[in-house]
């Protein structure tokens, strides 16, 4: 116990500071994207493919903004403002949610609201490297993670609360979710204050070829590793589409969600914490076994127990690689370049997210559900194999 809390008084006021702004933000997102597939299914008619079309196309433009993002964070030698301007854009959008009469303004909506998170991404993963001492770089990213995460399933809980408290209004819902995510920009802009960072005067192109040049191959290893993964594990749309498979009341179907967060929040600090002391490759290389139970025990069937443990080992697999992959960027990228190396980790991650939704969305409008988690769990098995060769 003394040398946990030894490790977590070590860590710098401005990554926990990060981390609430995560959370607040998460639980902002969280109200709208636990309700969202069902919205779109129920009250406007989409289909699955649809939704895991929007979905990858949401994320994906999430993932291929901090490209730009980092970039620019480097260029400028300031992360601060640029994350403060993404969470703004994140927190303005909500309303769009509220009012969305058509699947096109749901679209545009969710699109402007990832668009927010490309901006702040890679500049708040730099700027929580740049803050943090480098031998507790696993254990800052899994605090941030497991922050961020506990505001992940306070989100979907609040948003079972209201549906109850407000007969399934999904609308007024999506109205409360405006209040967190204009907290976390309160949070971030008197809570946070970047360190000052002496790379040189002069300001250079951080995305030009020479640049570019001095990521090196253990970087580029970890960027087809990130991809690998994001093949492997399509949107989480899909966990609320198969709860609500198996008859659980509707108010009731984001406590999936409440239930893959919580293990996400409580498993993301001390995998963390274990990646400054283990190999990364084996570290992964389990994260990969258990999604594979996890997509095993999801195309079983549909009951809610059955639905309720895959999505537990969904939140198992996710404390474990992502705070890790991110560590793993930070540690293989130059210093002053960091932005830029995860704005280039994310691109290419946001077509593997988009590809995977997509693929996954025509397996289960054709196929079924079953299929498209047993589709998942055997591409596992092919990024795992690769994995345990290099191991």
């Amino acid at each position: 116990m003394t040398k946990k809390m030894t490790v977590l008084s070590k860590i710098p006021t401005g990554v926990w500071a990060l981390g609430f702004v995560s959370m607040l933000m998460d639980i902002s997102s969280e109200m709208i994207h636990s309700l969202l597939p069902l919205f779109m299914v129920g009250v406007l008619g989409a289909s699955a493919l649809t939704v895991g079309l929007i979905e990858g196309m949401a994320e994906a433009t999430a993932l291929i903004v901090k490209v730009f993002s980092g970039a620019l964070s480097d260029y400028l030698g300031k992360r601060k403002g640029l994350a403060l301007f993404g969470y703004a854009l994140g927190a303005l959008t909500k309303p769009l949610f509220a009012m969305a009469p058509t699947m096109g303004i749901v679209l545009t909506a969710r699109l402007l609201d990832r668009v927010g998170k490309g901006i702040r991404g890679a500049p708040r993963d730099a700027l929580v490297a740049d803050i943090c001492p480098a031998e507790i770089r696993g254990a800052a990213f899994g605090l941030r993670q497991s922050l961020d995460t506990v505001g992940a399933f306070l989100g979907p809980l609040l948003a079972v609360g209201l549906m109850l408290l407000w007969s399934n209004d999904f609308r007024a819902v999506f109205w409360v979710a405006v209040i967190p995510g204009l907290l976390a920009v309160a949070v971030l802009m008197f809570g946070v204050r970047e360190p000052e960072r002496h790379y040189g005067e002069k300001k250079i192109n951080p995305i030009r070829r020479e640049n570019i040049k001095r990521l090196n191959a253990s970087y580029w290893w970890v960027v087809g590793v990130g991809a690998v993964f994001t093949l492997a594990r399509f949107s989480e749309a899909f966990l609320v589409l198969r709860a609500q498979q198996g008859g659980i009341p509707l108010a009731l179907v984001p406590l999936v969600m409440v239930a893959m967060n919580l293990v996400y929040a409580i498993s993301a600090y001390p995998f963390g914490k274990l990646s400054d002391r283990m190999s990364h490759t084996k570290l992964l290389v389990w994260g990969l076994v258990v999604l594979i139970a996890a997509d095993l025990v999801l195309a079983s069937n549909d009951h809610w127990v059955t639905v309720l443990v895959g999505v537990a080992l969904w939140g198992i697999h996710m404390g474990m690689t992502q705070g890790l992959l991110a560590t793993m960027v930070a540690d293989t990228a130059p210093a002053d370049l960091r932005g830029t190396a995860f704005g280039l980790f994310n691109l290419v991650s946001g077509v593997a997210l988009l590809i995977a939704s997509v693929v996954a969305g025509l397996l289960w409008d054709h196929l079924g559900a079953s299929f498209t988690f047993y589709a998942g769990a055997g591409f596992c098995v092919i990024a795992l194999m690769a994995l345990i060769r290099k191991y």
